[in-house]
């Protein structure tokens, strides 16, 4: 797969999530929305959610977990995904560059 392939899915899934999302809460995930909103007092129980999604995604992309995924999927780099273009489109050179400085840390 590919850079294209990959903003296609992101497209198309983009595209059947729609408006709305309903999603069915388990009785565990249920009581710690509770928590949270008895905790936080939000004007809306979604708004946690959003922040929720906000924050498993950052830490996706922190911990090196999307670029596992999107490497292991499409064969890129979520950096070359931000950017629309493979590290060999940017710089001649077939691999992205050694990192000693790790982008990710552990």
């Amino acid at each position: 797969m590919s850079l294209d392939d990959l903003n296609d899915a992101v497209r198309t899934t983009y595209r059947d999530l729609g408006d709305d999302l309903a999603v069915d809460l388990d009785a565990e995930t249920r009581h710690e929305l509770a928590f949270l909103t008895t905790l936080l007092d939000p004007d809306d129980p979604d708004e946690l959610v959003r922040r929720a999604v906000h924050m498993f995604f950052q830490t996706t992309v922190d911990t090196g977990r999307a670029d596992f995924h999107l490497r292991s999927g499409f064969d890129v780099t979520y950096d070359e995904y931000l950017s629309g273009m493979t590290y060999e489109e940017m710089t001649g050179a077939p691999n992205p560059p050694d990192n000693d400085g790790r982008r990710y840390q552990f």
